[in-house]
């Protein structure tokens, strides 16, 4: 799939939406509406190598997903890769960078893409799984920014999946 790219303005100060971006279990607290069992795949949820696996629970069909963050230039911009699909077939990115807006405000801007190895894969993205997860994403930064700016962040953190 082509990248697609959703922005948000935050009302908070850019090294602290860094700093909640870059623990993957917070990631449970605002991608919960369609990433579902999201499960830390390491007790270590912050830093370069921590990952997650989670059920992005698209309507023609549940697809199970898993993301590693690969790069973090604090506090401008935060990289995961990972895979997707029947046997890990879907390569995916997302990027998050982080630009300050005005004072003390954080313009985010998520960049996510995928790789389908098949043809059913590619037909899964044509059959609307693209702007589906656009107007996802999209809603998934404004919920950062409504708990970054209500003050009450990690309230539904993600744990570690068992054994």
């Amino acid at each position: 799939m082509r990248p697609l790219t959703v922005t948000s303005i935050v009302d908070r100060p850019r090294q602290e939406v860094f700093d909640y971006l870059s623990d993957l279990a917070n990631h449970a607290e605002f991608t919960d509406h369609f990433l579902k069992q999201f499960r830390l795949e390491r007790v270590q949820s912050r830093g370069v190598g921590a990952g997650a696996r989670y059920l992005i629970d698209f309507p023609l069909g549940a697809i199970w997903a898993e993301s590693t963050l690969v790069e973090l230039d604090a506090p401008f911009s935060i990289v995961a890769e990972g895979a997707a699909g029947r046997i890990g077939r879907i390569g995916t990115r997302t990027e998050y960078r982080l630009t300050g807006h005005d004072q003390n405000m954080t313009k985010v801007e998520l960049t996510y893409s995928t790789q389908p190895a098949t043809r059913v894969d590619r037909l899964k993205e044509a059959l609307g799984m693209r702007s589906w997860l656009r107007a996802k994403w999209a809603r998934a930064l404004r919920r950062l920014g409504q708990v970054l700016e209500q003050g009450e962040p990690s309230s539904r953190a993600a744990g570690v999946a068992a054994g």
